[in-house]
């Protein structure tokens, strides 16, 4: 009841906000909480149980305040739970003097659901913990397994291409000997695989062979752009957006890269066979890509990214970099440790990779060994492997010196917009303007002038002749209320000048 248990509920309230793990996933609602509405009260703690996912209801000695038809609002609380399906946990503190209604209400709560007794609010606040957690495992919102090894509420096997599954047995056997074939039952080779339990498919089941594995996964695609330069600029000249099975989107993906880069055709002088040569080798590009896929976090928004520049091939991915790993120890055979242990297990069978821990040291040994730069491994907001191409330095320096001409080239365009004049000082009345609306002393003490005088002849009165800033009572000119902001071709202009002087703050 809300007397009785006042400072319970608040103290529960204040640890279900404050907690690490249950912060992230609840947002309790107290109606001691809410504000003086023009609405009854019934009617407001009724709609929040409607909108809410579960009710908690704390029963103790009292019954408390009845209305007309001798009902408590904590009974019509719990009542409308039930009516709504809601989840219902119930606390009983633990009393020998119970009011006689209270003792009915508990009774028709066993009846429903299993409750929990406690004696102070150190116990309550545990029970509601252990619930709460239990309440999260069961409906998968917290993993105790890889998510891949997590089986999926929707699909069955008929979300499964078997086709896709005899293939894969076919592969497998030949190279690494698997005890089946395309022969077998697929659901046979799924048990096998740990990819299917009863009548439940495992989400690995789905990316690795599913018919339509972004139903249930949308992000779950490798998103490939190409730049002739070495920046992100839009348009892209060429973009491509790859879905299907984890397979799939590999073998899409490296294409689009080996499409791209140089490729050298050797001749018959030495044998009839004619070598072909990849300016990065291609079990590199196929390996970035094939650890992107397979260690990604398939629970985040984000997608796998795989990038061409004119300096550089780069590939990214939504994950986290185990923490029992250094990037030091990716340059030699180290222990595997993938995020989804079932992908990677599917992926060796079929020889999409090789010996488990090996594939960062080959791409490492590759590289070198074409005359390339180590690949760049950074574990920042993500994972991100960076390959530089053949003539990268070359390609950068390049790159810089057209920077520089063109910033030469802006800052000249911006002059001419500005009188030689005043130039300078226009230049930094527009550098200390923020977002929002600036009075004539906010400004000169920024720019740590004193004359008043000075300041609105060689800065603000330029400014404003050249729409550069605008007043905001433009009625009245002298006003003591009278503040300055910039025009949207103020704005521009301040864009630019930050651009030359390699400031990129926000306006």
């Amino acid at each position: 009841m809300q007397s009785e248990f006042s400072e319970e509920r608040q103290v529960l309230c204040d640890y279900l906000m404050t907690d690490a793990l249950l912060g992230r996933f609840f947002d309790p609602f107290l109606f001691e909480n809410v504000p003086a509405l023009n609405a009854p009260p019934s009617a407001v703690f009724l709609n929040e149980v409607e909108n809410s996912d579960i009710y908690i209801g704390i029963f103790g000695e009292k019954y408390g305040f009845e209305d007309a038809e001798g009902v408590s609002p904590t009974e019509r609380e719990f009542d409308f739970a039930t009516k709504k399906n809601k989840v219902r946990f119930v606390y009983v503190k633990q009393s020998g003097n119970r009011h006689e209604k209270e003792k009915l209400l508990i009774r028709k709560a066993e009846t429903v659901i299993v409750r929990r007794g406690f004696d102070t609010p150190d116990e309550l606040k545990i029970a509601v913990y252990a619930s709460l957690v239990n309440y999260l495992l069961e409906n998968e919102y917290i993993r105790t397994t890889p998510f891949d090894a997590t089986l999926n509420h929707e699909a069955t096997f008929a979300d499964i291409d078997e086709e896709k599954v005899r293939d894969f047995a076919e592969f497998a056997n030949e190279k690494r000997d698997f005890p089946f074939d395309r022969t077998t039952d697929p659901q046979r080779v799924l048990t096998h695989l740990n990819l299917i339990k009863g009548d439940r498919i495992t989400n690995a089941a789905i990316l690795l062979f599913g018919k339509q594995p972004q139903r249930f996964f949308i992000t779950s695609e490798v998103r490939c752009a190409h730049f002739h330069g070495i920046d992100k600029v839009k348009p892209i000249p060429s973009y491509q957006v790859y879905k299907g099975d984890v397979f799939e989107m590999i073998d899409k993906a490296a294409d689009f890269i080996l499409s791209k880069i140089n490729l050298y055709v050797g001749d018959r002088s030495k044998s009839v066979t004619v070598d072909i040569e990849y300016e990065i080798p291609k079990q590199v590009v196929r390996e970035a890509i094939v650890n992107a896929v397979c260690h990604r976090d398939y629970t985040s928004n984000g997608s796998v990214q795989v990038m061409l520049f004119a300096n550089r091939f780069e590939v990214s991915n939504p994950g986290q970099f185990p923490h029992e790993l250094t990037v030091e120890e990716l340059y030699t055979t180290h222990r595997s440790m993938p995020a989804n242990p079932l992908l990677a297990e599917a992926m060796y069978l079929r020889g999409t990779i090789e010996r488990m821990g090996t594939g960062t040291e080959e791409m490492t040994k590759q590289c070198l060994a074409k005359g390339l730069e180590k690949p760049k491994f950074i574990p920042e907001r993500g994972f991100v492997t960076i390959i530089k191409r053949e003539n990268a330095e070359q390609v950068e320096s390049a790159d810089n010196e057209s920077k520089n001409t063109r910033n030469t080239q802006v800052r000249e365009q911006v002059r001419e917009q500005v009188r030689e004049q005043v130039r300078e000082q226009v230049e930094k009345l527009l550098l200390i303007f923020e977002e929002g609306d600036h009075n004539t002393y906010d400004l000169m003490s920024k720019m740590n002038l004193k004359s008043r005088y000075k300041f609105s002849l060689n800065y603000i009165q330029p400014a404003l002749k050249l729409s550069l800033i605008e007043m905001t009572i433009p009625d009245k000119p002298n006003s003591r209320l009278q503040k300055y902001r910039l025009t949207a071709k103020g704005e521009k202009l301040k864009i630019e000048l930050n651009k030359i002087n390699g400031n990129s703050n926000k306006i």
